[in-house]
């Protein structure tokens, strides 16, 4: 064979291979979700690789990408709803108050549990919702609470089963240093975050496991990128990550998926109102060592609620790209095991998971550096 034929044929692999990456880089429905994004690397990269490799090697490396891509590009029909039954916890407001809502448009039976079946968010939803939607009185930290919905599931999914189960509840807390967050606050972010997770997975895995059907954790992008301001809450939600990713291999065996929601940065009523502000920063104040106190100062400690705002003005209002990757782990015949929604989500999820260490503090130092300092950092001597 010609040098010009080999030449000719290794430009064609590469070309033909870096245009497929790209072609479901530009198509994909979700391109936050993992799964996609390492396809469309993998086929730009191999295409590049293609350029200096021997006409075999490069074939081997053109089919295995071709491969890959189909793996991962096919095969994602969305199954029938069939009124399949679906439980999302935390539909009070914000992400699982939109996607109950969505749910029952798209005909599943929705079992909505809220902290308070008497609020606004339970109201609006029985008024806006079909009547396949019921809303259950479900704290998740409360064991008889999730018994009690348990039984109303079962007494109402006697034929069709339970087909998902969506762990979207979760509490936040004052963005605040580590050291100044009250002891309380660990706690109740484990409690909520974590632990009430657990519980509801615990008693509805029965279920799922009798009808092989999927197990949605809602987690969040702090999970994998360290983030200063939120050591309570990004801690609880790394745990909610590690037991999601276990469940999804020891569950493998019967059928059931499990699929983790890692968000960015989205506007919702989840960090509160000014007056629960008020309230976390008189916890923070009342719980701190009179030599803590005067290291950082009252004032700094009261700043630390423009975290909020610039969270509030910094984040998306548009929550439909975690609804529409909830609904594809709930729906799709493969779902992807890591979703990623957001701007720059993913991308914070791979500098965290592939950089150096250094490398990584330096840059969440440039990017999440408070506007604050403590008083005695910034009181010169």
């Amino acid at each position: 064979m010609s040098p010009f034929c080999c030449e000719s044929a290794w430009l064609c692999l590469a070309a033909t291979t870096a245009v497929l990456g790209g072609i479901i880089l530009s198509r994909s429905k979700s391109p936050r979700q993992l799964g996609s994004r390492v396809v469309c690397f993998a086929g730009l990269w191999g295409g590049a690789c293609l350029l200096s490799l021997s006409l075999c090697y490069s074939l081997l490396l053109f089919s295995l990408s071709c491969f890959l891509m189909y793996m991962y590009s096919s095969d994602q029909e969305l199954l029938p709803v069939d009124q399949k039954a679906v439980l999302v916890t935390g539909t009070d407001s914000g992400f699982g108050h939109g996607l109950a809502k969505q749910l029952d448009k798209l005909g599943f039976t929705v079992f909505a549990g809220v902290l308070d079946e008497r609020g606004p968010g339970a109201e609006e939803l029985r008024k806006t919702c079909s009547k396949r939607l019921l809303v259950l009185q479900m704290d998740i930290t409360k064991l008889e609470q999730i018994k009690d919905a348990h039984s109303k599931v079962l007494e109402k999914t006697q034929d069709t089963g339970l087909w998902a189960l969506v762990n979207n509840a979760g509490v936040f807390h004052l963005p605040i240093d580590g050291e100044l967050i009250p002891m309380s606050s660990y706690r109740k972010c484990m409690a909520v975050n974590f632990f009430g997770a657990v519980e509801v997975t615990k008693v509805f895995l029965p279920l799922l496991r009798k009808s092989k059907g999927r197990l949605v954790n809602v987690s969040s992008m702090g999970a994998e990128v360290p983030i200063q301001m939120m050591a309570a809450y990004s801690s609880t939600k790394a745990a909610l990550t590690m037991f999601s990713s276990i469940l999804r291999q020891e569950l493998f065996k019967w059928g059931v998926k499990v699929a983790i929601i890692e968000p960015g940065g989205f506007s919702t009523n989840f960090p509160g109102t000014p007056d629960l502000w008020e309230k976390m920063e008189k916890d923070v104040l009342d719980h701190l060592p009179k030599e803590v106190q005067e290291d950082y100062g009252q004032d700094y400690i009261q700043l630390q609620k423009d975290t909020l705002k610039i969270m509030k003005t910094r984040s998306s209002p548009d929550i439909t790209p975690v609804l529409r990757d909830i609904q594809h782990a709930i729906s799709s015949k493969n779902p992807f095991p890591i979703y990623t929604p957001g701007r720059l989500t993913y991308l914070w999820i791979f500098i965290a998971s592939c950089s150096p260490i250094s490398l990584l503090d330096y840059i969440s130092q440039k990017i999440f550096k408070p506007k604050h300092l403590p008083r005695s950092l910034s009181t010169p001597y």
